[in-house]
């Protein structure tokens, strides 16, 4: 048996002190309420560029890094917005959506903290986010309900936002029309000469707060017609895509809305695995209007989503905050545009 020698205890080093504002004032050669009104971003008070710059390089010189307890009890609120995790798989257009999001928050002087939402949902998930003490919480509208809004509001959050395709009592909501999208995307198909046409539902957790409603917009699409929806069951799987496309035939469909552009190239690719023609034998729509369908043979005809920018969404969260009293804003945001290309 060898045995690992313990390692001598290290030598005792001088403990660093920890540079304050005034060390950087000094440093700078300015007062301490110039530190705070540069590295706080106050737009209020005129300083010049050069004194800015001067403040900022003492501070990256000292590492110093603003006290966010102390900077939030002088405001009587924290800057913290606390956006939750989805619970559903967040696709690319969603991120792209997050991190403009982020960053605009971030020019109107905000922290932005993603929370994990593993395991907690509901209130239970309210009252965990509200122990951070955010002033202000963005969450999808399927997350939250009237009582997590009232949980978070007494806790101090002053701005509560969701997203989704309804309101919730008490919070700002940015209303996400998922049903426009189902109806545009089937009526798109049944308008090429297409009558029976299927529907994917993504079998994955979460996702059902978007298929569902698009769904229901593609029953919608064709009522009162000789055409017929059929609804398909799918998992982002290349077995599961395989196992549809094998039997497709035998459903005699001409057609499918594959839910978004990702389904849509999975279950595309599986139909022409298995021997099917598109668009001859079945056209594909997808949603969101990804790169990648436009590099597909054929290329992916899709609904393409326009979201909010993220500089419209953080000036509401800034308003809210600086109004809490204010009544809940009500806006439609999701913009459905059809394009149609190859595939269907």
């Amino acid at each position: 048996m060898v045995q690992i020698p313990n390692p001598p205890p290290p030598e005792p080093s001088a403990a660093r002190s920890v540079p304050t504002s005034a060390d950087v004032a000094r440093l700078a050669g300015v007062s301490r309420a110039t530190v705070s009104y540069v590295l706080n971003n106050t737009g209020a008070v005129r300083i010049s560029e050069p004194t800015r710059r001067r403040v900022r390089e003492a501070a990256r010189e000292l590492g110093y890094v603003p006290h966010a307890a102390a900077r939030s009890l002088r405001a009587g609120h924290s800057r913290m917005v606390l956006m939750p995790a989805p619970s559903f798989p967040a696709g690319p257009l969603y991120s792209r959506f997050l991190s403009g999001l982020q960053w605009a928050l971030g020019r109107l002087d905000y922290t932005v903290v993603q929370y994990g939402t593993v395991g907690v949902h509901g209130d239970e998930a309210a009252r965990a986010w509200a122990e951070l003490r955010p002033v202000a919480v963005l969450a999808p509208g399927s997350d939250l309900g009237p009582r997590g809004v009232e949980i978070l509001k007494r806790s101090g959050a002053r701005a509560v936002v969701t997203l989704g395709p309804e309101a919730v009592e008490g919070a700002h909501a940015l209303l996400t029309d998922q049903e426009g999208v189902g109806r545009g995307a089937t009526r798109h198909l049944y308008d090429r000469g297409r009558r029976r046409i299927g529907v994917v539902v993504p079998a994955e957790r979460g996702l059902d707060v978007f298929s569902a409603p698009r769904l229901d917009g593609a029953r919608q699409a064709v009522a009162g017609t000789d055409a017929t929806v059929t609804e398909l069951p799918l998992r982002y799987e290349e077995g599961d895509a395989a196992r549809l496309a094998a039997r497709w035939r035998p459903l005699e469909l001409d057609a499918v809305f594959a839910y978004n552009d990702e389904y849509a190239m999975l279950l595309m690719r599986a139909l022409q695995d298995e021997g099917l023609d598109i668009p001859g034998d079945a056209a594909v729509i997808g949603a969101d209007d990804l790169m990648l369908g436009r590099l597909l043979r054929p290329r992916l005809s899709t609904v393409h989503l326009e979201l909010p920018a993220g500089r419209d969404l953080a000036a509401l969260v800034d308003r809210a905050v600086h109004d809490p009293g204010a009544a809940p804003e009500r806006h439609k945001v999701l913009g459905a545009t059809v394009v149609h290309r190859e595939s269907s």
